[in-house]
């Protein structure tokens, strides 16, 4: 039953937060010239702006795999790896930008996952991009330092698409990083950066990624040879937060409360290596003694040694598993897209008798975690949370029924 309850609270909380509910309450009263939907939430962001202003025309830039629209401008691209069809939008898009005049409007609806779909690759090949997100995503790089260094091998990122057009433009935002920070969610496309081709050098030699040509761009940039991201962007682009990790939270709890069950927010912004935020979580989880349910959010970040299948949420699960033993509790973890790393989970769930039950089947956690291998360890169980895309991203989503 209690098990039950976890995956209601939270397929309750995305029906509370969906895209559509949030896009509509900040609709602008009349119509805009072109829409354009980027990111994770890309298709219900643009099915009810579309009802809105059946008239006006649209792009779409969806993951593969979304529900199908027609239309002429519809990509349905590569994620977390950008691919051809993440150029061919990008390309696409720029190239209507720049042909708007200051008396049209744009409304652009931006979700997480915009980094990867829409991508105009500066200074290096598109090739040489893969690479280069495959070895920060398997680095331990978090969300912020990621798309710092997207932005500055784009054309498009870090203010770059809303500067390139004469338009006014009014940028809606579900936020699917911790914190809010408006200038990461999808690598900033319509706001200011605050980083610099410095900054961008600084992470690439942090984490050790060997990635000459991609260097070679950013160091021209350090030296001043070519321009930098844009530190100002005019009155006339308006950017504005509509949804966040808060929110999703806040919606679960109400939900319990419904349900009798005494529920409080821990953090909506709760990050780190997977370990080192499930040891926290575990202290936090020992310094209740009463009946309670916790909610916190935010993102885990991983890095990748092995060769196993698993995503963050998964291996902070597993971790949260081996530092409590057979101390177990119920709790879930997933991320609010419906996918969770390499594996086709959102997350999963331990129940206080996870221990045994994995000790039963031979499963020793501790080896999965050595191989980056949560997914599998938890498919064997039968604890994983199956959900497909959901069409969402309002980050990661954690509940703890003590």
């Amino acid at each position: 039953m209690t098990r039950g309850i976890l995956e209601q609270t939270f397929l309750a909380a995305l029906l509370a937060t969906s895209p559509a509910k949030l896009v509509r309450a900040y609709l602008p009263d009349s119509a805009p010239t072109l829409i354009l939907a980027i990111g994770k939430a890309a298709v219900p962001m643009l099915v009810v702006a579309r009802e809105a202003y059946p008239r006006t025309a649209f792009m779409l830039v969806a993951p593969e795999n979304s529900v199908l629209v027609a239309g002429q401008d519809v990509f349905y691209a590569g994620h977390p790896i950008p691919n051809e069809v993440s150029v061919a939008a990008a390309t696409r898009a720029l190239q209507i930008f720049v042909g708007l005049s200051a008396n049209d409007h744009v409304l652009l609806l931006i979700s997480g996952g915009g980094s990867a779909l829409f991508c105009a690759p500066n200074g290096i090949t598109l090739g040489q991009k893969q690479d280069l997100t495959r070895q920060l995503l398997r680095s331990g790089a978090d969300i912020i330092q990621l798309n710092t260094v997207r932005k500055h091998l784009s054309k498009v990122k870090g203010g770059q698409l809303v500067a390139a057009t004469k338009a006014r433009v009014t940028a809606l935002l579900l936020s699917d990083v911790v914190n809010d920070d408006v200038a990461s969610i999808a690598s900033g496309l319509s706001v200011p950066d605050p980083s610099t081709f410095s900054d961008a050098m600084a992470i690439l030699e942090q984490f050790g990624i060997d990635a000459p040509e991609a260097k070679k761009h950013l160091l021209r940039g350090v030296h001043g040879e070519i321009p930098e991201t844009p530190k100002i962007l005019e009155t006339r682009v308006v950017s504005t937060i509509i949804g966040s990790n808060k929110i999703l939270l806040e919606a679960a709890k109400n939900y319990l409360t419904q349900q009798g069950v005494n529920a409080v927010i821990v953090s909506d912004a709760l990050a780190g290596e997977a370990r080192e935020l499930a040891y926290a979580h575990v202290k936090i989880i020992r310094a209740n003694t009463l009946p309670i349910v916790l909610l916190s959010g935010g993102e885990a970040t991983e890095t990748v040694r092995g060769t196993g299948i698993g995503g963050r949420n998964q291996e902070f699960l597993l971790w949260l598993l081996e530092f409590l033993g057979q101390d177990g509790i119920y709790a879930l973890s997933v991320g609010s897209d419906g996918i969770d790393g390499t594996s086709l989970a959102a997350g999963a769930i331990i129940t206080p008798d996870s221990w045994q039950r994995a000790k039963a089947l031979g499963l020793e956690p501790r080896e999965f975690l050595a191989n980056n291998d949560s997914g599998t360890f938890f498919e064997r169980l039968g604890d994983q949370v199956l959900t497909g895309l959901t069409g969402h991203n309002l980050n990661d989503f954690r509940i703890f029924w003590l």
